[in-house]
């Protein structure tokens, strides 16, 4: 029997974070060459550590001349990213890192099975909703998320000029019957400009936005409060800690709250089901929430290397379903085509959208006129209905 009444913790990590710059650069990379060209081949990885980013990975374009002219970008769109989220650190600044770029065509055996209309890899995707807030998500992530994204709003608006962009939080989440309704404990570390910055200074910056992100009521007298708990967080970002691409993969979807497939989403293109399928996951398990067909729903995808259709499909409504978990199941593949090319013709993932992804959850965001988050869209509903 599942349990009602429990405490749960969800982490989020800034732009600012290491990993969180990698996946930022190698969506940036991918951005570029969709803009080229809607069917480019990006897998980029990225490494940073002190005053040194590398790029690496397989990249394809129908034109060996604009390939050419985009490799001789890889630069630009580095040092763009990195000054965009802010660092002009001594021994971290956009302008005199160093950049190296170690991309290189897609490989023709990876190419033949995608050529074909199949999918890039194998592997199993998951997709999660449920009615914890209004963008049908896990509870502490979505807040978490919020929180961070917030302050890196005041920073950069400068209305707290010595915030610095490295930070963490970490929200545990008391629940009742299932809901949550009480903040336990709060973690926030945060790289700030001086070290005569003590935690309590910290705190005294954070501390109205947190409570401004959060609703009214969940913080308490017993909330515990955790802000930069080590002390002086001055050195940050890939001078404090090296970053790599695809990292924090639960930070990305559900906060450990749901299964995550096991493959990182930046830096690929929408060919590779690791990221396209895990989309479509999540919006038809949104559909099937936001229809009323349940409360909870995780539902899986699986794919092999080459092949069109998908292997399986698996629903799972955890005791909260109107109807029978295989009826959704067959409604999912009949609402929505769960083929590669079906999936990026659907969400129209062949655009320049990806960027934005890379901090903040690919999740629990709102729909965008320019095609962004285009699966969070809950344009299935009556169709899902209507199904079952």
């Amino acid at each position: 029997m599942a349990r009602n009444s429990y405490i749960f913790t969800s982490e989020s990590v800034s732009e600012g974070h290491p990993d969180k710059l990698c996946d930022r650069v190698s969506d940036a990379v991918l951005d570029a060459f969709l803009t080229v060209e809607p069917n480019a081949r990006v897998a980029c990885e990225t490494f940073a550590t002190t005053g040194r980013v590398v790029v690496g990975g397989e990249v394809g374009l129908s034109d060996p001349d604009a390939l050419a002219s985009m490799m001789e970008r890889v630069d630009e769109i580095v040092r763009g990213c990195v000054k965009d989220i802010g660092y002009e650190q001594q021994e971290f600044h956009w302008n005199t890192l160093a950049v190296q770029n170690y991309l290189h065509k897609q490989s023709a055996h990876i190419a033949q099975g995608v050529d074909r209309d199949g999918a890039g890899d194998q592997g199993i995707m998951f997709g999660y909703a449920c009615r914890e807030t209004p963008e049908l998500m896990p509870a502490p992530i979505q807040y978490a998320h919020a929180i961070l994204r917030r302050l890196a709003e005041a920073r950069k608006s400068g209305a707290e000029p010595t915030l610095r962009p490295d930070a963490k939080s970490q929200l545990s989440l008391r629940y009742e019957d299932g809901v949550p309704v009480e903040v336990t404990s709060i973690v926030l570390s945060h790289q700030h400009e001086s070290v005569d910055q003590d935690s309590a200074a910290i705190r005294a910056i954070v501390e109205p936005y947190i409570r401004e992100v959060l609703p009214s009521g969940w913080i308490t007298e017993k909330t515990e409060w955790w802000v930069n708990p080590t002390g002086t967080f001055v050195i940050g970002g890939p001078d404090g800690d090296a970053g790599l691409t695809g990292r924090k993969i639960i930070v990305d979807t559900y906060g450990g709250a749901a299964p995550h497939g096991g493959g990182a989403f930046s830096g690929k293109d929408p060919t590779k089901v690791d990221r396209s399928a895990a989309y479509a996951a999540r919006y038809l398990a949104k559909n099937v929430v936001a229809s009323g067909l349940a409360d909870r729903c995780t539902l899986q995808v699986s794919y092999a290397i080459g092949v069109a259709k998908p292997l399986s499909i698996y629903v799972d409504t955890h005791g909260t379903g109107k109807v029978d978990e295989s009826q959704i199941e067959r409604a999912v593949a009949e609402v929505m085509d769960l083929t590669p090319r079906g999936i990026r013709t659907h969400l129209g993932l062949n655009l320049p959208i990806y960027a934005r992804t890379s901090a903040y959850g690919h999740f629990g965001r709102a729909p965008t006129n320019d095609g962004g988050f285009s699966w969070e869209k809950t344009d299935l509903t009556e169709a899902l209905k209507k199904a079952v």
